[in-house]
């Protein structure tokens, strides 16, 4: 379960419709199981995405890939991240009693407020997080400006 902050004194009409996406890209996101009897959600990694004044951090739960497994790409403002969770392949049949494991490619995107400066994006993969630094571009930056009063 992903948490979120959210300020409960706040309404905003968005946010029902950044779930709506939500809701809508998990669905399309969906694939048959190898039995082809119901329907599962494939891989999808768990992302937790926050704001600084200077940049944008996003961390990926990404266990069990190698670094060649996943791409990442920037046109922009949006982020895309792709892979494949290869099914594991066995000489000898095992007989499974139960696997809530999904395999499966997967591709999510997001699209920032502000431009990203492609070429300083800093990403690092350790112990099955993915961490990925997107530096704004200068004029998204926070700047202060003095006013003068008469």
């Amino acid at each position: 379960m992903n948490l979120i902050k959210r300020n409960q004194n706040t309404w905003d009409p968005f946010d029902v419709l950044e779930d709506l996406q939500t809701d809508l890209n998990r669905m399309f996101n969906r694939t048959l199981t190898t039995k082809g009897q119901d329907w599962a959600l494939a891989f999808q990694p768990n992302i937790e995405i926050h704001e600084e004044p200077d940049h944008y951090a996003l961390q990926a739960d990404l266990p069990g890939f190698k670094k060649e497994d996943f791409n990442i790409s920037v046109e922009g403002s949006r982020l895309t991240i792709s892979g494949e969770r290869k099914h594991e392949r066995e000489t000898k049949k095992k007989g499974y009693f139960y696997s809530e494991r999904s395999y499966g490619s997967f591709a999510r995107s997001w699209d920032f407020p502000t431009e990203i400066q492609s070429d300083k994006i800093k990403a690092t993969y350790h112990d099955g997080v993915l961490d990925i630094q997107l530096p704004k571009s200068e004029s998204a930056k926070p700047k202060q400006i003095n006013v003068e009063v008469k």
